[in-house]
């Protein structure tokens, strides 16, 4: 059987477009919010309504634009352990986001899918990651030669000259 490996990079793709999905979501839900509610206070003498549900939708927006923006950074991260790291806990976030959408809003099924798949790629990305350290540690035998001359150089040791 083949195993499916996916790259921590098309995992943080997937979880910006899933972000960006969000936003653009939240944000017409703000704006729509928003305009109600000032066509309302222009039509009751008077009626003045909670600005709380403007406040959340836009609230969400951005947090979802925030998280957004940190899963392009995460793509210029070089060192394989924080990136397990990372995805496991995206893995774990877009888990529980699906499961929250499932029990309060299941009405909700293309974000359910949506949030699903993410969740899935980032852990089998997180598994092709753990594979790729366990080769990379399994390849590596001896230091190299800058490895060497640091510990070297921590210990005090001065290299000869020749």
């Amino acid at each position: 059987m083949k195993k499916i490996r996916i790259s921590s990079k098309l995992s943080f793709i997937i979880s910006s477009i899933t972000s960006m999905i969000f936003v653009g979501y939240f944000g017409y839900k703000g704006f729509m919010v928003y305009f109600v509610q000032k066509a309302m206070d222009d039509t009751f003498i008077g009626g003045s309504s909670s600005d709380i549900t403007v406040t959340l939708w836009f609230s969400i927006s951005g947090t979802m634009a925030l998280s957004m923006l940190l899963f392009f950074q995460f793509t210029k991260i070089k060192d394989l352990k924080s990136q397990s790291t990372i995805l496991k806990s995206i893995f774990i976030g877009w888990a529980g986001i699906c499961a929250a959408l499932i029990a309060f809003i299941p009405s909700y099924i293309y974000f359910i899918i949506l949030t699903a798949v993410a969740s899935i790629v980032s852990l089998l990305s997180s598994i092709t990651l753990k594979e790729e350290i366990i080769e990379q540690l399994n390849k590596k035998e001896t230091l190299s030669e800058k490895e060497i001359y640091l510990l070297q150089k921590l210990a005090g040791i001065k290299k000869p000259k020749l």
